[in-house]
């Protein structure tokens, strides 16, 4: 069947289709615990060749019923979203293009990288302030399918908030645009004699029977990518209905976006960074909750094992800056190289940024969080520039990269990576968190960074996983630490998504009668099936370990 689909797609398709060794192995990867080999990559030259494409899978699905079709932008994603044995719709080599930039929105397709994104928006004094921290290799593609947070979330918000209109690719190979619809609009869609207004019908349906349901198990926290959004679809207040709203974080389960129109912010033109040096666990969700009144832009955080890895590995930290910068930020680096040669290493370091139109705005609102702590045992300073600020975010967004490059026959396993827990629980969820952790100490090294002010962790840990024990620890530990997570009301990801490694924890997270939702959510977008299957509904622990990596690659 491979042979003679790839035959009709070379006939039909603009684009290219290939099944040479190098571009398959090239897209058997993502940054993830995972290897699947595709057994074509097809790079699309426009929607036509989309649509094209989906419709030979759809006939194709007939007699080989394993053949399917898996988006693909950058390949960044740490969850193993666009791994699949069958089909990758490879979307960077030529729908790459920013279509348009407004007064307040963008218009781009799935293959632009983010940074160029940002340039072509920067040039309208706009951003798209979900980015995530892998802004300088990752791509649009991603960023929706994933609905994307990062740095800037806490002050504004998903992707989700951002995503206005998705033009997209159904199962049957017709096109659509999702967007919002007044009450009258969305009767007006489900009187199509097509799939997409059986779409219409049913999740109109589908929503109305199970509103309770649906309502009571959306996540509490302000930060989630577990399952499907149907919490997400209508507006309440505005009596809207958008299904883009759905297809943001799905990662290509339920429909191929092509375009999508993005609101963008202006971004504050001046920064203020308060740092705190923690030595206390305990006094955390206090300080978390004091500093938040402030409404900082951003509150990250990284912890002492961060902190005295990226001192041990800061030359190569800084070997890729140039010599001036490089010096520069030696320099800069002197206190926290004398902090762990004296063993004063603070359990954890935060960073709030905040973010206004003058800089006597945003040192103003950093020296108010300051004065709330001023009865609390930590160590503070507030830095007035970016330049001064900058060391914290290279050890905040460059030490789990440098890590990985350095620690030789150690490999990246991203499988608790992105929970997220309600700021309040901190005292108590912490101890008993690194208690677990600690429980595996001979196994793996491990660094915590993430996103303090909304409770998003990301805990990946180094380990040689050519070792049958380390992989097993996967499948070990994983469940301990999402047990935890849920009782403490959290989420399982808070912006990284399902994939291979978090789709079988559903269940766990959600319940059965939820998730049996979203596989009739599945089935009315995709009844045979063919948009990347095993994601979001389907997955098993099988999956994972039977596509988890055997030795250091």
């Amino acid at each position: 069947m491979t042979d003679s689909l790839k035959e009709k797609l070379i006939q039909t398709l603009q684009g290219e289709v290939s099944d040479a060794a190098d571009t398959l192995a090239a897209a058997s990867r993502d940054t993830s615990l995972f290897t699947r080999t595709p057994s074509l990559v097809v790079s699309p030259k426009d929607t036509s060749d989309v649509v094209a494409l989906v419709k030979e899978i759809h006939t194709a699905k007939n007699t080989d019923k394993n053949v399917s079709v898996t988006a693909r932008s950058a390949g960044t994603d740490m969850s193993g979203g666009p791994l699949t044995t069958s089909v990758v719709v490879s979307f960077t080599p030529h729908m790459n293009h920013v279509i348009e930039v407004g007064d307040d929105y963008a218009i781009t397709e799935p293959g632009v990288y983010y940074r160029d994104f940002e340039k072509e928006t920067l040039t309208h004094d706009l951003i798209l302030p979900s980015y995530p921290a892998s802004r300088e290799i990752c791509a649009m593609g991603g960023i929706v399918a994933n609905n994307s947070g990062g740095e800037r979330t806490l002050a504004y918000g998903k992707t989700e908030h951002y995503v206005e209109e998705l033009d997209v690719v159904l199962s049957d190979g017709s096109t659509a645009t999702f967007k919002t619809l007044s009450p009258s609009e969305l009767e007006e869609k489900k009187q199509l004699e097509t799939l997409e207004g059986e779409i219409y019908r049913k999740i109109d349906t589908l929503l109305t029977e199970n509103a309770d349901e649906i309502e009571a198990r959306r996540p509490k926290v302000s930060k989630n990518s577990a399952g499907l959004a149907l919490w997400n679809i209508k507006d309440a207040t505005a009596g809207t209905f958008n299904l883009a709203k759905l297809i943001c974080g799905s990662q290509g389960t339920l429909a191929l976006w092509t375009r999508a129109k993005l609101s963008l912010i202006t971004p504050k033109k001046h920064r203020a960074m308060l740092v705190i040096f923690l030595s206390d666990l305990n006094i955390l969700p206090e300080i978390v909750s004091r500093v938040l009144v402030q409404k900082p832009e951003s509150f990250e955080s990284y912890d002492d094992q961060t902190f005295t890895l990226a001192v041990k590995f800061l030359p190569e930290m800084l070997e890729q800056m140039g010599f001036i910068k490089a010096a520069r930020l030696g320099v800069d680096f002197i206190p926290e190289a004398m902090m762990v040669a004296t063993g004063g290493v603070p359990k954890m370091v935060l960073m709030a940024e905040f973010a206004e139109d003058s800089i006597e705005e945003a040192d103003k609102k950093a020296s108010a969080a300051r004065d709330a702590l001023s009865d609390m045992p930590v160590q503070t300073k507030i830095e007035k520039n970016e330049k001064e600020s900058e060391k914290y975010w290279i050890v905040r967004r460059e030490s789990f990269s440098l890590l990985r490059k350095n620690l030789h026959g150690l490999y990246a396993s991203p499988f608790i990576d992105d929970f997220v827990v309600p700021p309040e629980t901190y005292s108590e969820f912490l101890p008993k968190l690194y208690a677990l952790l600690t429980q595996y100490k001979d196994h793996f090294i491990y660094t915590i960074a993430g996103h303090i002010g909304n409770g998003n962790f990301h805990i990946i840990p180094l380990m040689n996983i050519s070792k049958p024990e380390n992989r097993k620890i996967v499948l070990e530990l994983a469940p301990k630490v999402y047990d935890l997570v849920i009782s403490y009301g959290g989420t399982t990801t808070g912006e990284h998504n399902d994939g291979i490694i978090r789709t079988p924890y559903l269940t766990k997270l959600f319940g059965e009668k939820m998730t049996d939702l979203f596989a009739q959510t599945k089935n009315i977008f995709d009844p045979l099936d063919i948009f990347n299957p095993g994601k979001k509904v389907g997955g098993t622990f099988a999956d994972i370990e039977h596509d988890m990596l055997k030795k250091n690659q």
